[in-house]
């Protein structure tokens, strides 16, 4: 970002998927771009100069997240470069605007302490595909945060989904009728060799007092 807001990219998450809904504009910063910031975006005045300015654009940009929950990375960072641009354009803070702010550096950093939990580390570890991001841009980056996010929180997807569906074995149960189950007998041999099994349980358990499974049989 540099000392002014530069590029927005969002994009909208709506029922776990990625929508076409989106918002993503370039910025005049009406200064000098940050040599060392230049070298991660890719971005530089000439190219920028005849962008909008950021009050151009800032009643848009708060309309399309106004009410949304909002997920940033390392969004202490984001949001203070944010509230100042809203600030001077006359507007509310951005929580004013967005129902929630979710940080998923925060989150990743709970999930995995002590391991490197930038978004391209992140993409490696959730096998995001970035292959194709060789600068920070703010639409990929939003693209590749989302699937990000969308890994980071499967685990509670599953759960609801462990909760609304029944398992394969109840499934499975509920279709076999237990009337037309073939009935297998043991074996003298397999009878002898399961008994030969509990003597040596009731041999070990003798201070227990013995076998649960012959208490469970014996007459009361």
């Amino acid at each position: 970002m540099g000392d002014r807001v530069i590029e927005i990219g969002c994009i909208e998450l709506l029922s776990r998927n990625v929508t076409d809904r989106q918002f993503h504009s370039y910025l005049n910063p009406e200064r000098e771009i940050d040599e060392g910031a230049a070298k991660v975006h890719g971005l530089t005045l000439e190219f920028l100069s005849d962008k909008p300015k950021f009050p151009d654009v800032a009643r848009e940009f708060v309309d399309y997240i106004s009410g949304a929950e909002l997920i940033i990375h390392n969004a202490p960072f984001d949001v203070e470069f944010l509230d100042r641009e809203l600030s001077q354009a006359g507007l509310k803070k951005l929580s004013h605007y967005a129902s929630s702010i979710i940080d998923t550096l925060a989150m990743a950093r709970e999930l995995h302490p002590g391991k490197r939990n930038g978004l391209d580390a992140l993409c490696e570890r959730y096998a995001v595909n970035n292959s194709h991001r060789t600068l920070h841009g703010a639409l990929l980056d939003a693209r590749l945060l989302a699937e990000v996010y969308l890994a980071l929180t499967r685990g509670q997807e599953s759960l609801v989904m462990d909760l609304a569906q029944p398992s394969a074995a109840q499934t499975a149960a509920a279709l076999v009728d237990a009337k037309k189950l073939t009935v297998l007998r043991a074996t003298g041999e397999e009878a002898a060799a399961h008994e030969k099994i509990l003597d040596a349980i009731d041999k070990a358990a003798k201070e227990r007092g013995g076998s649960l499974w012959r208490k469970l049989l014996s007459p009361s």
